[in-house]
């Protein structure tokens, strides 16, 4: 079943900068200290649970690492050997994994794209089922035991398969922004998370603006929030030049990601972005109200390609870089500070 999913308007733009995404008026925010210092290359995936126990896909090996609250190792699903000494391990038959989330109830989905499976554990780290799914890229997990799943190929953007691992219901159509439409798919790749009343938030990375677009559970869309300051539409135009020159030579697709993490504020519901080393928030009505530029202690730009938000503190991640953990500095910030004229929301 496709339901209604709203279409961003898209709009003209300037040849790329050397450094996309700088401009004045971004604050600073410099990482506290390094975490998860046994964590090395291969982060997929950042998450946290409702209990606060946080959890690492690292791919392909070891897998699906779970700390504290207290930043302690836990439990380590996929590998058989533990990373850390006197921590559990749940053995498990991990390809290569993806994305992953965790439920209300603890219960841990990873989407295995090497083994084209969404694989289902308790919360102690048991295999509980596993089904099927061609290519999934990102997943979140849904009340009632169900999980939207984002694939490469499939005709629909999010699929939501039920406890029982069985497809109920499809939606989104990918955008149409040439005539090709294995470019339009890859194009439409995205990333899925959920906020804690089931509303499914799906990022377009490789749009020439960065887009998120909100879902009830159901498949019904609401807002886009369109990301169209000045200088994000330089990078939208070089974009749009690459997938020009992609259709009229009929390459395989590939392009860059503009939009590379995305995380939901469970508590309020704002959304953030991170478009390499620059980190947007938006309010759960789409308004932007800060900007930083992420930097490491020893003043490198941190490129989040993973990202955890809650009350207390920022957790950004890089592949290469590992995970720091940065201050809120916006608990601070007063209300009614939104940065008007560059972010649009559009509806059905």
């Amino acid at each position: 079943m496709c339901l209604l999913a709203c279409l961003p308007t898209l709009a003209t733009a300037q040849d790329r900068p050397e450094h996309p995404y700088q401009e004045e008026e971004d604050r600073d925010l410099t990482a506290g200290r390094q975490v998860y210092k046994a964590v090395g290359p291969g982060l997929r995936a950042l998450r946290e649970g409702a209990d606060g126990k946080v959890y690492l896909l690292v791919s392909p090996q070891p897998g699906l690492l779970v700390f504290g609250p207290d930043f302690r190792p836990q439990m380590q699903i996929g590998a058989a050997l533990s990373q850390f000494a006197g921590v559990k391990t749940r053995p498990a038959s991990l390809s290569f994994g993806e994305d992953c989330d965790i439920d209300a109830n603890g219960t841990i989905y990873i989407a295995d794209r090497g083994a084209n499976a969404v694989l289902v554990f308790s919360s102690e780290g048991t295999q509980i089922s596993s089904f099927r799914v061609h290519s999934p890229v990102s997943l979140a997990a849904l009340p009632d035991g169900e999980v939207a799943v984002a694939t490469l190929r499939d005709p629909h953007l999010i699929t939501v398969f039920d406890r029982n691992g069985r497809d109920v219901r499809e939606f989104g159509d990918p955008e149409a922004l040439t005539d090709r439409e294995d470019l339009n798919r890859y194009a439409s790749t995205g990333m899925v998370v959920a906020d804690g009343q089931g509303h499914i938030f799906y990022g377009f990375p490789f749009l020439p603006e960065p887009t998120v677009r909100e879902f009830d559970r159901f498949g019904f869309a609401g807002q886009d929030i369109v990301y169209t300051n000045i200088e994000a539409l330089q990078v939208a135009q070089a974009t749009r030049k690459e997938i020009d020159r992609q259709e009229k030579r009929h390459e395989p697709p590939y392009l860059k990601r503009n939009l590379t993490a995305l995380a939901v504020d469970r508590a309020n519901g704002d959304v953030w972005m991170a478009l390499h080393h620059k980190l947007l928030r938006f309010d759960k009505d789409g308004n932007r109200r800060a900007t930083y530029l992420l930097y490491l202690p020893d003043g490198g730009k941190l490129d989040a390609t993973a990202l955890v938000v809650n009350s207390h503190h920022i957790l950004a991640g890089n592949d290469a870089l590992g995970v720091y953990e940065f201050a809120r500095p916006d608990a601070t910030e007063k209300p009614g500070t939104e940065k008007p004229g560059d972010a649009k929301k559009t509806s059905p």
